[in-house]
């Protein structure tokens, strides 16, 4: 790629959503509601019941009672698929400030080209917060065992002694009132530093540049605790008797690489439309390298995780990976295998070479397989604590595309709301020369 000069590079670049995109971007949605449709009619009329044996539906009566409550399994999945889908992408979206943050306290200068897209990525973190908090308060019986009713009152035919020593921590006020400083804690954050760029667009100068720093710091001590704790609550209390002290790593892990690949993919299709002129090649070996070493880290939180469950064997801890691997008449053992091959053989073999990482092709596939894997990670994380043995597919890919369509709209707004260089951007020329 040739280089170009820092005039012509910090030249603004503001993206234009053609109709053509956003037609796209509702094709995808309307696409998502037909899938969607589909797969409520299949359940509905029994289509695939025979694969829900007698077997799987003694193993999900034995694990926590029967897998739908006084309700259609169609619904039980619609409601999880949201909370399913919307985790994924609220995760992605926050990443995107994360990003930011990170690269501010480090003083790094290549990432700048990249820096708007990371910045409009976090345009789903206030209404994914919104949608959270509805589908928790609708569905919460559906999602989460703990929260049926009389299931920590002693002498209540529901008690669980197991689930009432854990009622300081599992109970509606507190978990509710967690929730919420989480997405206010994420949510305030994203629209400060992004606000702070802006304002450094308009004025120029250092002082919006040393104001992000002290905003990023601060914001990144607050996320370690509440990424954590929000991978407890959102996710591992979907399994109640069941805890790991690494859970909280494995969700971030998951959540950090797919943002990144989202920052990647993003930054290669503005490339080959003609925009980021000053984007190159060592821009793109930087993110694969992210891409490639997050997938073999994620692959190290997991496999630690597997490995000494696998090896002390106690029943508490070993039935989560029992119900995933070959538990429910084996309805989630593809998946697991899956789960490895995409998340962490493909990416390492894909990437693994100098020149791959600073392909566009290669980096696109990678990132798009990335994304995917992950999304069926945390549906591997989810529906058999959920659903046990009667998890599908048609629903949950509908509501996927649903939340995909809606997440592009609001991102390629707020892409196209400002440059797509931050033109004064105290690092922007050494970004613009970044070599690697």
């Amino acid at each position: 790629m040739a280089t170009l000069t820092q005039q012509q590079s910090a030249t603004a670049e503001q993206l234009v959503v053609t109709d053509g995109a956003r037609k796209t971007f509702l094709a995808i949605i309307i696409t998502g509601v037909v899938i969607t449709a589909l797969g409520i009619l299949a359940s509905v009329l029994g289509w695939g019941a025979a694969e829900h044996t007698e077997a799987a539906g003694h193993t999900a009566a034995a694990a926590h009672g029967a897998a739908h409550e006084g309700g259609p399994i169609w619904l039980k999945r619609l409601i999880i698929s949201l909370w399913h889908s919307n985790l994924f992408f609220l995760g992605v979206s926050t990443v995107g400030t994360v990003f930011v943050a990170i690269n501010y306290v480090a003083y790094a200068g290549w990432s700048v080209m990249v820096k708007r897209i990371a910045e409009a990525l976090s345009a789903w973190v206030i209404p994914g917060g919104v949608i959270m908090l509805i589908v928790f308060l609708v569905g919460r019986h559906d999602i989460f065992h703990w929260t049926h009713e009389g299931i920590m009152e002693k002498g209540n035919a529901n008690y669980d002694k197991i689930i009432a020593g854990k009622s300081g921590f599992l109970n509606l006020p507190f978990y509710v009132i967690r929730m919420v400083s989480y997405l206010v804690i994420w949510g305030a954050f994203s629209w400060k530093l992004r606000q702070l760029s802006l304002k450094e667009d308009q004025l120029g100068g250092t002082y919006w540049f040393h104001k992000s720093i002290t905003a990023s710091a601060l914001f990144l001590v607050l996320y370690a605790v509440t990424s954590s704790m929000s991978a407890w609550d959102w996710v591992m209390s979907v399994d109640p008797h069941w805890f790991s002290t690494m859970f909280g790593w494995y969700v971030f892990a998951s959540w950090w690489v797919s943002g990144i690949a989202a920052i990647a993919l993003t930054a290669i299709f503005l490339k080959q439309a003609g925009y980021l002129r000053a984007l190159t090649s060592s821009h793109l070996h930087d993110l694969g390298k992210l891409m490639f070493g997050f997938s073999i880290f994620w692959t190290y939180v997991w496999f630690a995780q597997f490995m000494l469950i696998w090896y002390a064997n106690l029943p508490e801890e070993a039935v989560y990976f029992n119900q995933r691997l070959g538990g429910f008449d084996g309805r989630y053992t593809g998946m697991f295998y899956f789960n490895i091959a995409i998340n962490f053989v493909f990416p390492f073999l894909g990437l693994m070479t100098r020149d791959a990482k600073r392909q566009m092709i290669i980096m696109k596939i990678v990132a798009i397989a990335i994304l995917i894997g992950h999304w069926s990670d945390f549906y591997l994380m989810l529906m058999p604590g959920t659903l046990k043995g009667e998890n599908g597919f048609l629903i949950e890919i509908g509501v996927a595309a649903i939340f995909l369509g809606a997440f592009l709209i609001l991102f390629t707004r707020r892409l196209a709301s400002a440059s797509l260089v931050p033109v004064n951007h105290p690092f922007l020329d050494e970004s613009i020369h970044h070599t690697t």
